[in-house]
């Protein structure tokens, strides 16, 4: 452990980092700053923070703080984060509110008992026609909530078998594939896809990698024609957007139907076919095929390229996009059908 007067000094050299890493992000929000040898990312705040506190330092806490500043640069820090612990922090409210899953339009609080403390839900996406919602909780939770279920007194919700992920690296978000039938979800070097029909101790599950960036958000692009074929748009923290494309061939579904003892296969992530371009000189936050526009959307922190939208044929070529520019950049959008707009948030 570190002496005191060390630790001192190492929590004003962290304090100087932070402050180098907020006006390097800051700068570059505003198109003012030029990557050098000198620019922080994630991998080198972390070895710098471990090389100033040893070993006590845990990989998830330091990202943790890490996406705090680069998300909001305003944030308020306390040094104590990269260790675990919160200033304030209360217990059983504190509990209760990150337990949460979602909130039915009765109010009815929904929880999951292996979601666990200082576990949040990352990704929640509604399948209408297979009436279930799919979420994906950050530390690896993935579970599917039905509600077929009702009675003449009230709508009750049941979920069926979830998967748990047992890795370290987080999931940043999830979507259903419609024609291969199974959940997808992203984690910051790998690509998950559960199989959630297998019944009884049965889970397929199959991990894609390794990826060469750290993978923020995906979703399902519903222009294939194929039965047995699935495309997916991936954001990552290098400004890239990806379009990898599935099929059953792939995975061997149809091969592993009549096993019943639970199956997860590393796949190389090689064998897919995968195109990708660089749109943004920042972290790809949001991703999401509209279909009504045959168009892509993918937005950005990054204050010059924002927010891209065209078609997803410009994955492939350099010809330019249609895109525009938001001071800050922009954290979320979505689109309006009835009112045919596009509505963003900064």
């Amino acid at each position: 452990a570190l002496e005191v007067p060390d630790f001192k000094n190492a929590l004003e050299q962290f304090q100087k980092l932070v402050e180098k890493t907020v006006t390097q992000k800051t700068k570059k929000r505003l198109g003012l700053y030029i990557e050098d040898d000198d620019v922080i990312d994630y991998d080198k705040f972390y070895t710098m923070t471990q090389t100033l506190f040893g070993p006590e330092v845990k990989d998830y806490n330091v990202k943790a703080f890490f996406r705090k500043i680069s998300n909001n640069l305003d944030a308020k820090t306390e040094w104590c984060e990269i260790f675990g612990y919160f200033i304030g922090e209360t217990g059983s409210s504190r509990l209760k509110e990150e337990n949460m899953v979602f909130l039915v339009s009765e109010k009815q609080e929904i929880t999951h008992a292996v979601v666990k403390r200082q576990d949040v839900i990352k990704g929640i996406v509604k399948v209408p026609y297979l009436d279930f919602t799919v979420t994906a909780s950050q530390k690896g939770v993935i579970t599917i909530f039905n509600n077929q279920v009702i009675n003449l007194h009230r709508k009750s919700c049941f979920s069926y078998p979830f998967y748990f992920h047992q890795d370290t690296a987080w999931i940043n978000g999830c979507d259903f594939l419609p024609q291969l039938k199974c959940v997808v979800a992203v984690t910051e070097r790998t690509i998950i896809v559960w199989d959630y029909k297998s019944k009884g101790s049965q889970n397929n599950c199959f991990i894609i990698k390794p990826m060469e960036n750290s993978l923020l958000c995906v979703c399902t692009v519903t222009v294939s024609d194929h039965l047995a074929e699935d495309n997916i748009l991936m954001g990552d923290d290098k400004g890239y957007v990806h379009l990898l494309t599935m099929t059953s061939d792939h995975f061997g579904l149809k091969q592993r139907k009549d096993k019943k003892e639970s199956q997860l296969q590393i796949l190389d992530s090689k064998t897919f076919n995968t195109i990708k371009r660089k749109l943004h000189d920042d972290w790809v936050l949001k991703v999401k095929y509209i279909s009504d526009l045959n168009c892509f959307g993918s937005c950005s922190s990054d204050s010059v390229h924002s927010f891209v939208l065209d078609d997803i044929k410009r994955l492939e070529d350099n010809l330019p996009v249609k895109e525009f520019s938001v001071p800050r950049g922009v954290n979320a959008f979505t689109y309006c059908g009835k009112a045919k707009v596009i509505v963003t948030g900064g």
